[in-house]
């Protein structure tokens, strides 16, 4: 299923508002991702936090405030490495509707 939605150049969405749970599955999709029940509530975690901050997290603040909402086993850059790839925070992002995070790749 692919949903279209405004994106920038790099596939950010223009409009974090514009978001849904079909379109982070068909993005996910696209980089063939699986993702999990755990990995959604994590992008629905992050999109909390950008609406609440209007921060879309770099690395070391998405590690801290996912160790608070989910524990250490989830909160710490090796375990997000191994599910979203060598950039969590970009991926994240990405499948969670929102800017690109400053200071990623």
């Amino acid at each position: 299923m692919t949903v279209t939605l405004e994106t920038d150049h790099l596939g950010f969405l223009l409009d974090a508002r514009s978001w849904s749970r079909d379109w982070c599955l068909s993005i996910a999709d696209q980089q063939r991702l699986s993702l999990t029940d755990q990995d959604l509530a994590i992008v629905e975690s992050l999109r909390e936090f950008y609406f609440e901050y209007d921060l879309s997290p770099a690395m070391r603040p998405l590690v801290r405030h996912l160790k608070g909402r989910f524990g250490p086993d989830v909160g710490n850059s090796i375990f997000l490495m191994q599910r979203f790839g060598e950039s969590p925070a970009r991926m994240l992002a990405l499948l969670a509707g929102l800017p690109k995070p400053k200071n990623c790749l």
